[in-house]
């Protein structure tokens, strides 16, 4: 492993930790910066999968109380009970739409142009969510129902899109569909574990073959990167939404997607020919 792809490695481990639950597109900005450093080829494939599990692994170490008070209530406590089944509802569109489309979408949507676009339209719905009233009736995510669950699982497929964001699609779906700004949050960060856990072991399987012992230093110096800027983004963005509103995210959603734009039509950065 020579210095540039360890390099190379540490600044998409800090993009993905960053970005992943930032309601910014982690996604999006891993197709941008790696086509700006030269990251690509099959080993991305696989680089890809190994960061975004140290992401995730971040969140279950920040939730690990409650996840273990679910656990250990699931049998006997209606609350753990009903929290569960409302994940795995919320779970399930996503993983109907992903075996079903994901092919497609990563051969004809993986591209900077696409992601521009779904930053500026993402940040636009972000920016009318965030100033539409709001009428509250879960405060916390154990107040949710099966129906509020399910919409925010369609929410969730339209992440699939990338540009769109996962956390910003489920986050602003749960204030569309009633959830305080709190509960959105919390719930979308839940979610998450069971939908990127699943995404990388299918996708771990799928390219298994490209998995090799001569990359794990890369995939170690990207798995602890994003496990620690991940925590932190999570901790700050926890705090951040106590005292402020997503309209940060939409502003610099559309900064970034014009930014891109711009660049590709004035013929700075040929972002067409880009390869995610």
């Amino acid at each position: 492993m020579d210095l540039w792809v360890a390099v190379q490695a540490l600044i998409l481990g800090i993009v993905e930790g960053i970005t992943e639950f930032l309601p910014i597109s982690s996604t999006g900005h891993q197709i941008i910066v790696a086509d700006l450093i030269g990251f690509g080829g099959e080993r991305a494939m696989a680089f890809n999968i190994i960061i975004q599990l140290g992401a995730i692994l971040a969140v279950v170490w920040e939730y690990r109380r409650k996840i273990l008070d679910i656990a250990l209530g699931l049998r006997k406590e209606p609350t753990a009970q009903c929290f569960t089944a409302n994940l795995l509802i919320a779970f399930l569109p996503a993983v109907a739409l992903g075996v079903l489309f994901a092919d497609l979408i990563h051969h004809y949507l993986f591209n900077p142009i696409t992601v521009a676009l779904a930053l500026v339209v993402g940040g636009v719905i972000m920016l009318w969510a965030e100033r539409r009233q709001h009428l509250v009736h879960a405060e916390s995510v154990d107040d949710m129902t099966w129906q509020d669950a399910l919409k925010i699982g369609f929410a969730q497929c339209l992440a699939m899109i990338p540009g769109t964001s996962r956390s910003g699609a489920t986050i602003i779906g749960g204030l569309l569909f009633g959830l305080s700004r709190k509960a959105a949050t919390e719930f979308s960060f839940f979610l998450a574990m069971p939908t990127m856990v699943g995404a990388a072991v299918y996708s771990g399987y799928k390219y298994r073959d490209l998995f090799q012992a001569a990359d794990l230093p890369v995939f170690a110096i990207g798995f602890v990167t994003s496990f620690i800027f991940a925590m932190i983004a999570v901790r700050a963005l926890l705090s951040f939404i106590g005292k402020h509103s997503y309209a940060a995210f939409a502003w610099y959603r559309i900064g970034f997607g014009l930014l891109i734009l711009a660049t590709w039509q004035l013929q700075w950065i040929d972002w067409s020919t880009a390869q995610p």
